[in-house]
């Protein structure tokens, strides 16, 4: 039979980097182009400990439905401690514990858009999150980065002239994909624009731990005085993206169109993997863990950036991330992107194409991401001889 999709479903496509990760797979292949941790981030032993722990003294209770809203134990104490370490939320603001920091993004487009009304985001941005705000049938209009962060003024020109702007997303440390952190100073006015134009904030954090040597700015959460900032947290880099635990911090009635919503899609996500994400928070060296994860991508950054100077800077610009785990890679106009990628993968390299990360297919990309925390060092190391040699073939 012929299937006619939703007009919100039809705008969808898969994404570009679980195309390319399909690629990524075949043997030799040297994974550029994925975002996963380290290998040796993963502390294993203590997670298999606690979930020894948990099926030992309550089974039933892993296993069992449980609320939508999450693990009590689990959304207060990542209150508490979103509050105290980073000032974020408020005795106005609730937690809902989500799967994962992309439902962050569904429920919130979700929840306030619809079609006619449009989105703002970085351009380029994450793929992921593009296309669960698509889902919306919302317009996104992207904003072009600069060295610190969107174009204030590309985004106050969008502001005034659209009268049916309902979110503005951003990516603020240590951005996917490009790297950038977006400036204290831009994120006030960020803020103070979002106020100005009565529009809503998707704050999206999931790397602002992972910083090489000095903390990134404070969080926009934590100026919000208006309750207008929706903050997406998640355990995806700092513990384990299998367990597919993140978290909404925003305001009360928020939450509760938000936990309305969940109920819809997944009735409540995995209680085993809340009891393991309260267990390792509150019962191990959660900051001690944070510091491991600091050293390793510090040393894992240090080598690309070696790596690309030495291999790459006479024809590629590049980022040079403060944290996180992506650069952005910048062709000259004489080498077309998507040949190059291609021949990337004929000496078995996969990066991803810029393109993929844009809001608009339309507009010329001639970049493209790196990720340097999922190869281990010698394929760091044969990764990028591997692009030099590639860039060779276009001279």
């Amino acid at each position: 039979m012929e299937y006619r999709f939703s007009d919100n479903a039809d705008v969808l496509k898969p994404s570009a980097i679980r195309e390319i990760l399909k690629l990524s797979s075949a043997p030799g292949i040297i994974p550029f182009s994925a975002g996963n941790p380290a290998p040796e981030a993963f502390p294993t032993d203590i997670i298999g400990g606690i979930t020894e722990s948990l099926f030992k003294t309550d089974p039933i209770g892993m296993l069992q439905y449980s609320v939508t809203e999450g693990y009590m134990p689990l959304r207060n104490y990542v209150k508490d401690y979103m509050a105290k370490k980073y000032r974020t939320g408020s005795d106005d603001d609730e937690v809902l514990i989500t799967c994962g920091a992309q439902q962050v993004m569904s429920l919130a487009a979700l929840s306030f858009c619809q079609k006619g009304d449009a989105i703002i985001c970085e351009s380029p941005s994450f793929v992921g999150s593009i296309n669960a705000l698509k889902l919306s049938g919302a317009e996104l209009v992207g904003i072009p980065m600069q060295q610190d962060g969107m174009d204030i003024a590309a985004l106050e020109n969008e502001l005034s002239t659209r009268k049916n702007v309902k979110l503005i997303y951003i990516i603020p440390n240590f951005q996917n994909p490009t790297g950038i952190t977006t400036s204290e100073e831009k994120r006030k006015q960020i803020y103070a624009l979002a106020c100005k134009y009565n529009v809503l904030i998707i704050e999206d954090n999931p790397y602002g731990d992972l910083y090489f040597k000095n903390p990134p700015p404070a969080t926009i959460k934590s100026i919000d005085t208006e309750n207008r900032v929706i903050y997406a947290g998640s355990f995806s880099k700092v513990l384990s993206p299998g367990l597919r635990i993140g978290y909404a911090i925003a305001g009360k009635p928020i939450i509760a169109k938000f936990t309305a919503l969940k109920q819809t899609q997944d009735v409540h996500s995995n209680i085993l993997a809340q009891h393991i994400c309260y267990k390792f928070m509150s019962e191990h060296d959660f900051e001690g863990h944070l510091n491991n994860l600091r050293d390793i991508y510090t040393k894992k950054a240090k080598l690309a950036l070696d790596l690309a100077e030495e291999y790459l800077s006479d024809t590629v610009t590049y980022t040079k991330p403060d944290g996180g785990l992506f650069m952005w890679c910048t062709l000259p106009d004489s080498i077309d992107m998507t040949a190059f990628v291609k021949k990337a993968l004929e000496y078995m390299v996969a990066v991803v194409p810029g393109t993929a990360f844009l809001t608009d297919a339309a507009i010329a990309c001639n970049s493209f991401r790196i990720n340097y925390s999922t190869p281990t060092d010698d394929e760091l190391k044969r990764g990028f001889a591997a692009l030099k040699q590639a860039l060779d073939t276009f001279k």
